[in-house]
């Protein structure tokens, strides 16, 4: 221990720990991303950019949902938490933390054609909005 350094503030070079602390990371990156597909399209109105970021990630959502496919974070964050000396799960993101919340029965594939639906939804009143926005003269 550095003499320095009380203990409460002594860093731990713990690799597990390590692990852990990127599983969370990728988890809330997770998270993060399935807001932005969901509401990335209102961040347009500020910055108008961001629209070719936003679009291929909602046509990215739309199809992990509509296809069953596993988004390559879930796996990655199940590793990492596998390095960390806990249990990875099966499922995916939305099966394993937010399912549970909404459809405790499981994800079904017509529950999944719903969120697709949904995603959809949203995107195009986003987009329907931006535009009227963007027509206005002076904008």
């Amino acid at each position: 221990m550095h003499p320095c350094r009380p203990a409460a503030h002594r860093v731990d070079n713990d690799p597990v720990m390590g692990y852990a602390l990127l599983a969370d990371l990728v988890l809330l990156l997770h998270a993060a991303f399935i807001v932005f597909v969901l509401f990335g399209g209102l961040l347009a109105l500020c910055w108008r950019p961001v629209v070719w970021l936003h679009i291929p990630a909602a046509i990215w959502g739309i199809l992990i949902e509509l296809r069953g496919w596993l988004c390559p974070l879930t796996p990655l964050e199940n590793r990492l938490r596998q390095a960390a000396g806990s249990e990875g799960y099966q499922s995916g993101f939305i099966d394993h933390y937010l399912a549970p919340l909404i459809y405790p029965a499981g994800l079904t594939p017509t529950v999944q054609l719903m969120l697709a639906a949904l995603v959809l939804l949203i995107n195009a009143v986003i987009y329907a909005l931006l535009w009227r926005v963007w027509r206005k003269p002076g904008t």
